[in-house]
Order: C-alpha cells, then sequence, then structure tokens
C-alpha cells in the first residue's frame, strides 16, 4: 500500500494535472557540504543555504521581489529584435533553442529589466538569468543592457545590474559580439548622466559580459563564491601550463586584489546598495538604513562615497581606480 500511496498515485495525478507544483517533498543538495535542505527552506532564505551560507542560484522573479520596497515593481518592455539572423543550426535549430529557453523561464530573453521603490527611491534594476541559454549576451539581451541603462538615464534613477553569464551567444556570431561596444556606449551615456551604476556579480559571470558592462560599474559587488573571469580555469591552466592559486577566479580572491570592491551576503545587498545608492545620489537618510549597519567585506567605506558624492565632479561617481588601496 505504501509503494501505490507514495509512488503511484501520485503519478496518476502528475498525468492528469496541467498545473505544474513544486512537491511537498522536495529536498536540495548543498554543492558545498552535502547537506541536504528542504526546499521550503531555502525559497524563505533568498536561496541561500542556511549552515554553510552557500549562495545557490535565484530566479529573477524572487530576486526582485526580495530586492524592490513589498516585493512590488513593474517590468519594462524591452524593443524587439531580429531572431535567429544567422538560420543558425548545431545540434538542434537555434530557433528552438529560444523555444526552449521561453517555456523554461518565462521571459523572451536571459534580461529583464524592472522599476521600483528601494527604501522608497525610485531604482531601475536589470537581472541576468542563466537559465535562458546560459545567460548568453545575443541581441536581444544586449538590447535589454541598453533599456534598463537609458529608463534609469531617463526617470533619473540609479541602475542595477544583477549579473549571471556564460558570455556572449555563439548563435548570433558577430551580432553578439557588436552588443559589447553598444552597451559600453549606454553606460557612458549613463555615466554623462551623473546617475551611479552598481554591478552585482553572481556565479558564474564570465566571457564577453566580463569583458564589456559587467566590469563599468562605479560599485562592483559580487555575492559570496561567485565565479568570475573572462576565460575558465581549465583553459587558463592549459595555456600557461600552471596550477593556479586555491579560489581563483572566486568573488573573494578577487577582492583581495583589487578587481571588485565589496562581497556581500545576498541577504546584505539590498542595505548596501540602497545605503550607497542614498549617498551617491545625495539623498535625505532613510531611518531603516541608518539602523542596519552595513556588516559586510568592503573596500569602499561610507565615508569614501560621501567624498565622491561632496567631490566637485560633474558625475559625482567613483571610478573603479579610485577604489584600491
Amino acid at each position: 500500500m505504501n509503494w501505490i500511496d507514495n509512488f503511484v498515485r501520485p503519478k496518476i495525478r502528475s498525468f492528469l494535472s496541467n498545473k505544474r507544483e513544486t512537491p511537498e517533498n522536495l529536498w536540495v543538495k548543498d554543492p558545498e557540504s552535502g547537506e541536504m535542505v528542504f526546499y521550503r527552506d531555502l525559497e524563505a532564505n533568498q536561496w541561500v543555504v542556511p549552515n554553510s551560507g552557500y549562495h545557490m542560484k535565484i530566479k529573477p522573479a524572487d530576486r526582485l521581489e526580495t530586492f524592490f520596497d513589498d516585493g512590488k515593481y513593474d517590468l519594462v518592455a524591452i524593443p524587439a529584435v531580429p531572431v535567429d539572423p544567422l538560420k543558425f543550426r548545431d545540434q538542434k535549430r537555434y530557433v528552438d533553442r529560444l523555444k526552449e529557453g521561453r517555456v523554461k523561464t518565462g521571459f523572451d530573453d536571459s534580461v529583464i529589466v524592472a522599476s521600483g521603490k528601494l527604501y522608497g527611491r525610485d531604482t531601475t534594476v536589470a537581472v541576468q538569468d542563466f537559465d535562458f541559454i546560459g545567460g548568453s549576451l545575443g541581441m536581444a539581451a544586449g538590447q535589454g543592457i541598453i533599456t534598463g541603462l537609458e529608463t534609469a538615464a531617463s526617470r533619473k534613477t540609479p541602475f542595477v545590474l544583477f549579473v549571471a553569464s556564460g558570455g556572449a551567444r555563439m548563435q548570433e556570431g558577430i551580432f553578439s559580439l557588436m552588443q559589447m561596444p553598444r552597451t559600453t556606449v549606454a553606460v557612458l551615456r549613463l555615466r554623462e548622466a551623473g546617475l551611479p551604476f552598481f554591478v552585482v556579480f553572481t556565479d558564474p559571470t564570465t566571457g564577453g559580459v566580463t569583458a564589456s558592462y559587467a566590469m563599468l560599474g562605479d560599485i562592483h559587488i559580487a555575492e559570496p563564491g561567485a565565479r568570475i573571469g573572462f576565460a575558465g580555469a581549465r583553459i587558463i591552466e592549459q595555456t600557461i601550463r600552471e596550477k593556479l592559486p586555491k579560489g581563483f577566479q572566486r568573488s573573494e580572491y578577487l577582492f583581495e586584489h583589487g578587481m571588485v570592491d565589496m562581497v556581500v551576503h545576498r541577504h546584505k545587498l539590498r542595505s548596501t546598495i540602497g545605503s550607497l545608492a542614498g549617498i551617491l545620489m545625495r539623498n535625505e537618510a532613510v531611518d531603516e538604513l541608518a539602523s542596519s549597519a552595513m556588516t559586510t567585506t568592503t573596500r569602499v567605506s561610507l565615508r569614501d562615497a560621501a567624498a565622491a558624492a561632496e567631490s566637485d565632479d560633474d558625475l559625482a561617481l567613483m571610478p573603479p581606480a579610485a577604489h584600491a588601496e
């Protein structure tokens, strides 16, 4: 009877039901410690393993909901771009891969742009979804980044980008690579408008994304343990024929070597970015932020940020070089 109750009947119900529901008994294995964690506990903890602190991938909708005030935000429409301009096909057609990605994620491409309130202040946010063809940078994704930057510039808001990507999208060839200079120009326009650009590196951030807009932020923040680099570690080892240091291309290693400004726990991202955005935008202090001090590994202090905001520089922004000790 147990076999029938526990296996056969749930299987029949899954066949008869069109609605996909998460099983009540689903457990997730922590890649770091091997611990089995109940998925509802992970979901409630923003997909951070409670004991080990391992940061698992989080869906864009969950990311946006926990970042904006009261979980409320509006999606920003992204202009359509040509689909499959090269008529590319490898093991399957590129258009079929796009369809699979859209069914899997519920979005048209790997970049989602939203606007809402962060501690009562208007903020524009873009999120890259690694589940959509590895968060790769194609024409649609590039247009999404540009739309986010232009929206922030037109609405006079800070721009926050959560990056997760395997690099350029090979199925679009040169059209994909062209998004690198296009997004760079959009970043410069935001900078000319005197508005801050925050980049949050999540696992992984690699390839052409790292070689373009991901490294052009005014403040670079990384989640703990995130892989950040251009080429993969194995390729580098094969090229230089040397063993790489332990933790190479991880957030903590890059922080120690001055490549990122902060390593911030996911639970602290909202308050950290809210504090820095308020200072750089010269907004009034928020009591909620004042009562929650930033307890994070950082090489950018609030005093440094305040000094930049009070400087005579028309942009009132801190270039990455100014962050090094």
